[in-house]
């Protein structure tokens, strides 16, 4: 299993734009075959950071999904938002 940690630091006036975009990703990712989870949570004591936490089966289930119509045309516009750092991990 890998997983893939997606921290965004939001522009203040994006904020909106960025929940209607990252909401459509969310959605069409977990309908994904080799997902495991995909959850969005939002900085306790920072409403403009959120971190998207991703669990796939394997590489082969992140590439495919690295070239879905919904990540190519979303993530673009999801990083001129603001921030965002991007972390994988593999289960140990």
């Amino acid at each position: 299993m890998i997983t893939i940690v997606a921290k965004f630091i939001v522009d203040k006036t994006q904020v909106s734009t960025f929940m209607k975009l990252i909401d459509g990703l969310v959605e069409a990712s977990r309908a994904e075959e080799g997902n495991i989870e995909y959850v969005l949570h939002k900085k306790v004591d920072d409403p403009l950071t959120f971190c998207l936490i991703e669990k796939w089966k394997d590489q082969a289930a992140i590439s495919y999904h690295n070239n879905t119509p919904h990540f190519t045309s979303t993530v673009p516009k999801i990083g001129e938002l603001g921030e965002v750092s991007i972390d994988v991990y593999e289960l140990v």
